[in-house]
């Protein structure tokens, strides 16, 4: 029931704010991202870099589910980040909304949960979230080095907050991942994120 409420509210919110995903397949939109560090990322920077975006909300159900009770996400970043992807995690909370900390704060959770992005990004004004269409937290979009925005949507196939069954899902990212280290396209191109809405 969670699940399923978690994807409606965020399909709702999407409809109410009045923005779309991006295409698959197609360039991806260029953006502009300051991390906790105050470094600025850019996608047109990165050109020849395969780049992860990641929509976080440390409050979240299914973040944690990724992140504290079975550790997930952060194994999967290093293993990107050991490939030579660039990892941004993107938290598109509005001002004061749930899971909007501050950088002290955001860089106490990242070092609890072993997090391991090349930064981690507050964008609090939602465009960046909006340009790519995020509406729930996790979202994942994975650009290839051409710039194509080449897979968006969940991280895996199993739409629930159980860390159990993470085991028994297909991990989207990861065959995204191998699909552009193989030189070819992934099989699965774009699906519907589950988890929270993003507080926009």
């Amino acid at each position: 029931m969670k699940t399923i409420l978690g994807f409606l509210l965020a399909a709702g919110l999407a409809a109410a704010v009045g923005f779309a995903a991006p295409r698959s397949g197609q360039p991806a939109p260029d953006f502009t991202l300051v991390d906790l560090d105050g470094k600025t990322h850019t996608l047109s920077a990165l050109r020849g870099k395969t780049v992860v975006l990641e929509w976080v909300n440390p409050e979240c159900p299914f973040v944690v589910k990724h992140y504290e009770k079975s550790g997930n996400m952060p194994r999967l970043q290093r293993e990107a980040t050991d490939a030579g992807v660039v990892w941004i995690s993107v938290n598109s909370a509005r001002p004061g909304a749930q899971g909007d900390y501050g950088p002290a704060e955001a860089k106490a959770w990242k070092a609890k949960t072993a997090a391991a992005p090349a930064g981690y990004a507050r964008d609090q004004d939602g465009k960046v979230g909006k340009l790519y269409g995020a509406r729930a937290t996790p979202h994942l979009a994975v650009i290839d080095p051409q710039g194509v925005l080449v897979y968006q949507g969940a991280i895996d196939s199993i739409r629930s907050s159980r860390a159990d069954d993470i085991g028994s899902a297909e991990n989207y990212v990861r065959s995204a991942l191998a699909a552009i280290r193989d030189g070819k396209g992934p099989a699965t191109t774009s699906t519907n994120a589950y988890g929270c809405s993003i507080k926009y």
